[in-house]
């Protein structure tokens, strides 16, 4: 091989295929291109996928380093948590794309691989019954690195690596993609039902728990019990304040940080002497412990909004791209969308309620770890902002809507509690309680903590681990068996086909299937 195709290779393989904001602007520009627009709009699309998934690396490094203080000051608390791992769905996938090192080009061919696949299924939908192409961008890059890793994990690889057998990447892309398609095809009706009718279902974290909460509210519905939804209740206007997202975030923070540092301070008084910074170096002076951990706490909602731009500037490209192409492939397909879509609907309380009451859970949840040493492994698990609001406040949603105030407040608390509970174990069983920092093992570990990862991920990936190859093929059936349950176990003989009817006429499908609920006092 020549020096200057030498050279050219290394430069397409360490300045493009290693760089995922590479990846996914040409994502985008590919996807473009195929819906013949103009090449100004194909050069924008392309520049603001790779400046916004840069924002968002910022903002993500930024929150990690935010809580690293607080973190620090809870292990100082209990010498036998010598383990720590983030709960935030955008530290993971950043953790295990130091695991995979030079794989991490692979993961992204993977991504795309199963998104083709997920439209294929829906193209064959005579046949799948399944009706949701997965739109959310971001969420998907996430879901790949963790279940690429958990597949990985199933067939025994350690990371890190440098080779992996041809049949993890076709499992990981199988899985993937009938994961996707499956678990926005089950949101579907919940979601129609929630905004009665606005043709779109949920394609993020949570779905599997938003088709549980579903099979649940249906049984209370048919078996006429009152409830009582949060619409139907007057609570303070000060509650208002927490439609702001900043203002929420800064809140919820200030409850959760401020309780870690009080606990802190009092338990161990030296801690955050030693932890504030000095301001002036001449004087001498030291900042302020309380101005500090408020400064800190404030941080939190700027790298978030942060986070957040990179999120919006990206994936509004990426979204556009892929459900352009979907729609113009597959006009009778459904978009699967980002679950905050789903906060536009129902009780705006049920949104607070929903991740305050997942809070809770999660801090119920970290007090048994403080008294049990992590439950003997050594592990303390600090959760972030994305778990703690949109696993639960999502769940908050579609409870109230299934379940009123009572359903409301109790799945998102038992969501919050197994938050803390199960990402102990599984980070454990997994291998992901450190870090991968320049070849080395470091730092603090990462897992996603948001209900289909605390629940069914996991499971799939012990399957694929005690059943080599046999269990891949499990799961796949397992996977492919759901939505035909859906058409043939969900409705009687003569009604089958108005399984369609759920996407192509709302108000004739819930005239007939939908059983009104009996309103409480």
């Amino acid at each position: 091989m020549s020096d200057i195709l030498q050279k050219t290779m290394q430069i397409i393989v360490e300045e493009i295929l290693k760089q995922p904001y590479f990846i996914i602007g040409i994502t985008v520009a590919l996807g473009y291109t195929i819906l013949k627009k103009k090449w100004y709009e194909v050069v924008s699309g392309f520049i603001r996928a790779v400046v916004g998934y840069m924002i968002l690396q910022v903002g993500s490094g930024g929150l990690s380093g935010v809580a690293n203080p607080f973190i620090d000051g809870l292990k100082s608390l209990n010498s036998q948590l010598t383990h720590t791992v983030i709960l935030d769905t955008y530290t993971t996938q950043s953790t295990i794309e130091q695991w995979v090192g030079s794989l991490v080009s692979a993961v992204y061919v993977v991504m795309i691989c199963a998104f083709v696949m997920n439209i294929i299924l829906v193209a064959l939908s005579k046949y799948t019954k399944l009706r949701a192409i997965f739109t959310t961008g971001h969420v998907q890059m996430q879901q790949a690195f963790l279940g690429f890793f958990i597949i990985s994990w199933g067939f025994k690889i350690s990371f890190p690596t440098t080779e992996i057998p041809m049949a993890v990447y076709v499992a990981a892309g199988l899985i993937l993609g009938l994961y996707w398609a499956v678990g926005g095809n089950l949101t579907l009706k919940p979601t129609q039902e929630l905004t009665d009718g606005a043709g779109f279902s949920i394609a993020h974290q949570q779905m599997f728990s938003i088709a549980l909460l579903d099979i649940i509210g249906n049984k209370v519905q048919k078996s006429g019990r009152k409830i009582k939804k949060l619409e139907n209740i007057k609570f303070p206007g000060w509650l208002s304040i927490f439609n702001d997202s900043m203002v929420a975030t800064t809140f919820i923070m200030t409850v959760f940080f401020g309780t870690i540092a009080v606990i802190v301070a009092w338990i161990n008084p030296a801690y955050w002497q030693e932890a504030a910074p000095v301001l002036d170096k001449i004087s001498g002076y030291q900042q302020n412990v309380v101005f500090y951990v408020f400064k800190l706490i404030c941080s939190f909602a700027v790298y978030l909004a942060i986070l957040q731009l990179g999120v919006r500037t990206f994936v509004t490209e990426l979204t556009n791209a892929f459900q352009g192409i979907s729609e113009k492939l597959l006009p009778n397909a459904v978009p699967a969308v980002d679950c905050a879509v789903a906060y536009g609907f129902g009780s705006q309380n049920a949104i607070t309620f929903g991740f305050i009451a997942g809070a809770i859970g999660q801090v119920v949840g970290t007090i048994l770890l403080i008294v049990t040493g992590g439950f003997g492994l050594g592990i303390l698990v600090i959760t972030m902002f994305v778990p703690i609001f949109f696993d639960n406040a999502t769940i908050g949603v579609f409870a109230n809507t299934k379940l009123g105030v009572v359903g409301t407040f109790v799945a998102p608390f038992i969501n919050g509690l197994l938050q803390i509970i199960l990402s102990v174990f599984w980070a454990s069983l997994f291998g992901l309680t450190t870090g991968f920092v320049d070849g080395v093992a470091s730092g603090s570990g990462a897992w996603m903590a948001m209900n289909d990862w605390i629940t069914v991920w996991p499971v799939f990936g012990m399957i694929i681990r005690y059943l080599p190859y046999v269990g891949v093929l499990v799961v796949v059936l397992i996977l492919i068996a759901i939505p035909q349950i859906q058409y043939y176990a969900g409705h009687k003989k003569e009604d089958r086909e108005d399984y369609w009817l759920q996407v192509k006429d709302w108000e004739a499908y819930k005239a007939k299937h939908i059983t009104p609920y009996q309103m409480g006092e």
